[in-house]
């Protein structure tokens, strides 16, 4: 197998922009990927200026269909391997399906796009071509956030019952895009984020940590999207109860305009036989409950099997790389093992032709269209004051 580094293109990422940088710093994390070229603004004489301006060498390009198009005349250890989408939403789309008309794997932003049916022709792209696709959902990339997947799925607490899943922020707490600060302006702009705002961007996390952890899947829901700060023209806070598939009930939950809030992304599980909960801010470690028994606390790189409450652990969990204990790992550590993850996936497409990418390791394109069925959903729900309203079928 070639052990070359991939090549990776960003799309987006110029003038300030805050998503690319913990991408970009967890592509070089291992060594074996780096980023080579970028289109990082939409106008082109900028985006120029800002490939020159890049921390590191990069060849930039005047628009992303230049980057795209550019590709086929190179030799093929010069072509990039794989592009990164971190545009703003209403820019995830359109060079997305173009890398993989290009056959180009794409590794994207979250949510995939701003409606469902750009969401579904991506997905038919991805089935129709075979070419990797992931969605950047950082917080899967937690070794504890795995962890936690492999003791509910086990069925270690038993039947789940109940899920909390929630993220918490309160950085939109005042009417912050009026100043012109860029990352609250296009993340409330119906134009550039979509029909919902809090829970299209962090709103999607919760939802896919519900869904990541538990295996279980939103059937019905009533929904809540509430806008607190006057003038605001997407929600920034909202409730959304959920009826799942094995007839448990779950709170999916978020808001932006909770003062002292940071990022407070976390999961609640209650099982027929006890309790899961984890947080993000608190990575290294996830709390079991035990009817009639004290709260077990596991810690990162100090989990052994047969405790009296964990069997066999999987082999390939327990061989994550991971830092020494006491040493915490944290966002970028998660960043990071999403593209160590995404690259294997590539390398073995490259030499077989062929790769199942099925949501274990990281989201992928049947995880970012059921993003977008979530936030439609919502949004017709909160419509009718809340009326439950049925998820759409898978496709």
């Amino acid at each position: 197998m070639d052990k070359r580094p991939l090549n990776v293109g960003l799309i987006g990422g110029g003038k300030g922009a805050f998503i690319v940088h913990p991408h970009q710093k967890a592509i070089h994390f291992d060594g074996t990927r780096r980023v080579v070229a970028g289109a990082l603004f939409p106008d082109p004489k900028i985006a120029l200026e800002e490939a020159e301006k890049w921390p590191y060498p990069i060849q930039g390009y005047g628009s992303y269909d230049e980057m795209i198009a550019a590709q086929a005349s190179l030799p093929e250890e010069k072509r990039l391997d794989y592009v990164l989408i971190v545009t703003p939403n209403h820019v995830h789309y359109d060079p997305a399906i173009k890398a993989l008309k290009a056959g180009i794997p794409v590794f994207c932003e979250k949510p995939l796009t701003v409606n469902l049916k750009q969401a579904t022709d991506l997905v038919k792209m991805v089935r129709k071509t075979g070419i990797p696709f992931g969605v950047a959902h950082t917080y899967l990339g937690h070794w504890t956030s795995r962890f936690s997947r492999f003791i509910v799925r086990s069925g270690l607490l038993g039947e789940v019952r109940w899920v909390d899943s929630y993220y918490i922020q309160g950085w939109l707490a005042t009417r912050l895009e009026a100043s012109g600060q860029k990352q609250a302006s296009w993340r409330t702009d119906p134009k550039k984020s979509g029909a919902a705002g809090c829970i299209g961007d962090i709103g999607t996390h919760a939802l896919m940590q519900l869904r990541y952890v538990t295996g279980l899947e939103v059937t019905e829901l009533s929904a809540q999207l509430e806008r607190f700060v006057p003038g605001r023209a997407l929600d920034d806070h909202f409730t959304i109860y959920c009826r799942l598939n094995n007839g448990a009930r779950a709170l999916v939950r978020a808001s932006q305009i909770c003062s002292g809030h940071k990022n407070d992304l976390g999961i609640v599980v209650c099982g027929t036989k006890g309790t899961l909960r984890w947080r993000q801010e608190e990575p290294e470690s996830i709390t079991i409950s035990l009817l009639g028994q004290p709260d077990r606390i596991y810690w990162r790189g100090c989990v052994t099997a047969n405790d009296g409450f964990l069997k066999d652990l999987p082999a390939d969990l327990m061989a994550e790389p991971t830092i020494p204990p006491g040493h915490p790992e944290a966002f970028h550590d998660a960043f990071a093992r999403l593209h160590r993850c995404f690259e294997a996936d590539i390398r073995k497409w490259k030499a077989t032709g062929k790769v199942t990418i099925d949501g274990s390791k990281y989201a992928n394109i049947d995880d970012g269209w059921m993003g977008i069925a979530f936030i439609e959903t919502c949004v017709k729900s909160a419509a009718k004051n809340g009326a439950w309203t049925k998820m759409p079928k898978k496709i």
